[in-house]
């Protein structure tokens, strides 16, 4: 049994890019429909701190691999 190529190995900030991605998303929906302004105002700043998060997963992502793989693009 021969291995052509090994397949990418997921870390745990791959795994958090995505994860806090989500969240600001669902923060985001959560205050689109919100009725008071000041929870709107919460929901919006705690989505922005979601993707501040994901940022830093994504920046340590990549200086753990300084190379692009092929299929991100």
């Amino acid at each position: 049994m021969v291995r052509t190529s090994r397949p990418a190995r997921v870390t745990l900030d791959g795994q958090l890019v995505g994860y806090w991605d989500r969240e600001a998303a669902r923060l985001e929906t959560i205050a689109a429909s919100t009725r008071f302004a000041w929870q709107k105002r919460r929901f919006l700043r705690k989505a922005t701190e979601a993707r501040g998060k994901a940022e830093r997963s994504r920046q340590r992502e990549a200086a753990r691999d300084p190379a692009p793989r092929p299929n991100e693009a």
